[in-house]
């Protein structure tokens, strides 16, 4: 929904002989036939008949066919890239290193996410005190293929109880297996059918947990509308747990948490993605009464922690760069909030741990860390390591010392330990990696977008190239849904530097870099502002000599996949490969599957006015694919993607393959037994780069030099 060589001539990564290499030239591509049909939608006066719509049935042998048809083409074309398993094997190398996430503690123990290097999943050790680590959780063993990852982790206070969520597939819809921390012996029976859901404890009792009724027809792509929170009792079924809140009202996105001391349970609710109603229900009061703090969805707004009745709130309310407010639950709606730490100019993410809260603010994108006190007081600026992504995590308020971690494009992810009490900060983990980030360098570039908004870029490259417009060029992309694209090491993107590529990624508008105003002027009737931004940033590349057409690519993941489908219908003629995977595609249809309706906010509706429906139907990715030539695609999705289903990338290249009257390959990879992205085993992630990085390569007429030295 997040992640080369330069030599002249004779010696170069792409030689002379190399460049006259064009895979593509006078090939004829026997794409499947895809069968269409005459089914029509009417929206208010317009009638549009929906071709592939048999497609979006993933229950039908026909689809399933087609899949494998497709399939087949796709990489009886991927076999032939003469450099693609030297492409998978030094991803394989590269990969292949020790990583550890920062510790953190649970009762008597201290638990840590390790992966060997190439283990398909991370595995979860814990240690108590001095003795040496064992194994808790091995997810590596859930399923013979480690299709099935761990989703999820929630111990209760004490660290007696744990329940965990695994995923099957990839799927959003996942099980919860409750155990005795302690000796690892299985509870009870085993929860199924929930979804997007955290899982909170209230003592030892039981936990909340948020799902889903589930749908009629296929649970991948059915809608589900109505989301709703549960209270688990240890030792009864769950067709007897307890509906907490989202029976009575229609809620497409319900959260509960305990907070830390037990009080209260904090419920947010929301029907978009943007804006949430705020409760939170006194856990001495045997009433269960709801006490109303938000009751809008005007703002987003979370509770962080409390001192007895006193709530500290992050909130957006008359802050699009949010702030911390406080109130007191006896008194706690809005026209009471006092201002803690006031709004700057600078987007605020909190967290909190030992103490103090760590207030997280975003500069052009790049990490800065202040520390305060439950007074609001300044205590410090937190030195980072440089200019990059720093993620202070959350630790309870008894612990002596919390992490963090620091990355960027060139800097693999370190964890540091930081004392709050000093202020002294100390590496804890540094990986050790086969890649000399010395070697390569970073800058943030502002580049002008068609209406004049300033956007900002970071552009990563191997110190040393030449910019004569011969570079192969990754242009990566989000814009949308409040997410904030910042800088983060990928082994992906460092193989395609190692080979010489440039690595691009501009902060779009409908992201969250800048705070609400910058994420409203990319929704709905200003969506096409995020494409404009994306095409001005691939020609801001072309026009500095970084690139040019010929070497150029795009790539995005999910509302990142719309991204891609969008720039590339508009702009067939300014890039030379697309990469649009796991996709939002079909902007007509988006809300009728799984929880897209909850997309709204972003994007509108069809059905919402005939205005936003003929604003939707003008860049919409499947209705605007039009006979031309369009760039290199390989579009990729998964067949247990249920949170933008695979419909949408089906019906896209079905369009493309019958419209596309150039040389290039479109072809679509489709997953089997992925999802949407999470919890991926690393062998199909690391197959899945190799494909997308060696078609790029391929399409470039570049090829793949073995043994780089870094």
């Amino acid at each position: 929904m997040k992640n080369v060589l330069f030599f002249i001539c004779s010696i170069s990564l792409f030689s002379c002989k190399e460049k006259e290499m064009n895979p593509t030239s006078n090939q004829n591509f026997n794409y499947p036939e895809t069968r269409k049909d005459t089914t029509q939608h009417t929206y208010f006066d317009t009638t549009l008949t929906d071709p592939y719509l048999w497609l979006e049935d993933d229950l039908s042998p026909e689809t399933g066919a087609w899949v494998d048809t497709q399939n087949k083409v796709t990489f009886d074309y991927l076999d032939k890239i003469p450099f693609r398993e030297d492409y998978k094997t030094r991803l394989e190398e590269l990969w292949n290193y020790e990583k550890f996430s920062a510790p953190f503690t649970e009762g008597d123990y201290t638990y840590f996410y390790k992966n060997d290097g190439l283990q398909n999943q991370y595995v979860l050790w814990r240690r108590k005190g001095v003795q040496d680590a064992e194994v808790f959780l091995d997810p590596n063993t859930f399923s013979k293929d480690a299709t099935t990852s761990l989703a999820g982790i929630n111990f209760s206070r004490d660290g007696s109880k744990v329940a965990y969520q695994i995923s099957e597939g990839g799927s959003d819809w996942r099980k919860v297996i409750i155990m005795d921390a302690i000796n690892k012996t299985v509870l009870e029976d085993t929860l199924i059918d929930v979804k997007f859901s955290g899982l909170s404890w209230k003592g030892n009792d039981g936990f909340y947990y948020s799902s889903y009724d589930k749908p009629k027809g296929s649970e991948l792509s059915a809608k589900t509308d109505q989301h709703k929170l549960y209270f688990h009792k240890l030792g009864t079924p769950q067709k007897s747990d307890k509906i907490i809140f989202g029976d009575k009202v229609k809620r497409r996105y319900v959260g509960g948490s305990v907070t830390e001391d037990d009080r209260y349970l904090v419920i947010s609710a929301a029907v978009s993605t943007s804006g949430n109603e705020l409760y939170i229900m006194d856990l001495n009061d045997k009433s269960d009464k709801l006490i109303t703090l938000v009751d809008n969805f005007e703002s987003d707004s979370y509770v962080i922690d409390n001192e007895d009745s006193k709530l500290f709130i992050v909130t957006n309310y008359g802050a699009p760069n949010k702030k911390i407010v406080t109130t007191d639950a006896a008194n706690p709606k809005i026209s009471s909030w006092k201002d803690l730490i006031a709004e700057t100019d600078n987007v605020l993410d909190v967290s909190t741990g030992c103490g103090s809260i760590f207030a997280h603010y975003m500069q052009d994108a790049l990490s800065v860390i202040q520390q305060y006190d439950y007074t609001g007081k300044l205590i410090r600026d937190i030195p980072l390591p440089g200019s990059g992504t720093a993620s202070m995590g959350d630790a309870k308020r008894k612990d002596k010392q919390i992490y963090y971690s620091f990355t960027n494009y060139i800097t693999p992810g370190n964890i540091y330990k930081f004392d709050p009490s000093t202020g002294k900060t100390d590496v804890y983990i540094k990986p050790k990696i086969g890649f000399n980030p010395e070697n390569y360098e970073s800058k943030q570039v502002f580049y002008t977008s068609k209406d004049g908004t300033k956007i900002p870029m970071m552009i990563t490259h191997k110190k040393g190239i030449k910019l004569d417009g011969t570079n192969p060029t990754m242009l990566y992309g989000y814009g949308g849904f409040n997410i904030s694209l910042t800088p983060s090491f990928s082994i992906s993107n460092a193989v395609w530097m190692e080979q010489g590529g440039i690595y691009a990624v501009p902060n779009l508008r409908g992201g969250g870099e800048y705070g609400k105003k910058w994420h409203d002027s990319g929704t709905q009737m200003k969506k096409q502002n995020v494409f404009d931004d994306f095409i001005a940033a691939a020609e801001y590349l072309i026009e500095n000599k970084y690139t040019s057409n010929d070497y150029l690519a795009i790539s995005g993941g999910s509302n990142g996949g719309l991204l891609v489908g969008a720039c590339m219908t508009q702009r067939p003629d300014l890039f030379k490969v697309a990469l649009p995977a796991v996709g939002v595609l079909d902007m007509l249809r988006y809300h009728t599957f799984t929880a897209g309706a909850g997309w709204a906010y972003d994007y509108g509706t069809a059905d919402q006015n005939k205005e936003m429906f003929e604003y939707l139907l003008g860049y919409s990715p499947v209705h605007n694919v039009k006979a031309a030539k369009y760039p290199a695609t390989l579009v990729t999705t998964a067949d247990h993607d249920d949170r933008v289903v695979p419909a949408h990338s089906f019906k896209f290249i079905a369009a493309l393959q019958a419209n596309h009257n150039g040389d290039s390959p479109v072809l679509i990879r489709i997953d089997k037994s992925a999802g949407h992205g999470a919890g991926k085993p690393t062998s199909k992630i690391i197959e899945e780069a190799a494909d997308k990085g060696s078609f790029t390569l391929y399409n470039m007429g570049k090829t793949f030099i073995k043994d780089i030295k870094n």
